[in-house]
């Protein structure tokens, strides 16, 4: 596995990198990704937006599920909000939970920079037989 093959797969992921969210690190069936809060990631109650929170942890799912190397789609996804966050750092980590060859399901943490929880999300998704990744 090519580490930074994956990354740079996951730089035309358009809407995260538009929005400041980066891929920082990714293995096999693992992947974090960070984002730091700007006033344009801010809802009208000067918390941090949840679709922010939604695709930051997102991004962390796909690179963890296609670190296999098969294009691997979101087919379920869902999201638990614990505490609110203005600012800082914010951090998702994928872990592959199940790893079966078509239907793999994700845990994704998303902490501030001091651990604490900010919310809990986990997704299922679907392998494509036969779409290889260039990596």
């Amino acid at each position: 596995m090519n580490t930074d093959k994956i990354k740079a797969f996951f730089i035309h992921d358009e809407f995260a990198h538009q929005n400041g969210i980066r891929l920082t690190d990714v293995s096999e069936g693992y992947a974090r990704t960070e984002v730091i809060i700007e006033p344009r990631h801010l809802n009208a109650g000067g918390g941090v937006q949840g679709g922010v929170l939604f695709t930051l942890a997102d991004l962390a799912f796909a690179a963890a599920t296609n670190s296999h190397g098969t294009l691997t789609v979101t087919t379920s996804a869902n999201i638990t909000f614990v505490h609110g966050a203005t600012g800082g750092v914010i951090i998702a980590e994928a872990r592959e939970t199940v790893n079966h060859r078509r239907l793999p399901f994700c845990e994704v943490r998303i902490t501030d920079a001091d651990g604490n929880l900010l919310a809990l999300f986990s997704a299922s998704g679907y392998r494509k037989e036969g779409v290889q990744l260039p990596f």
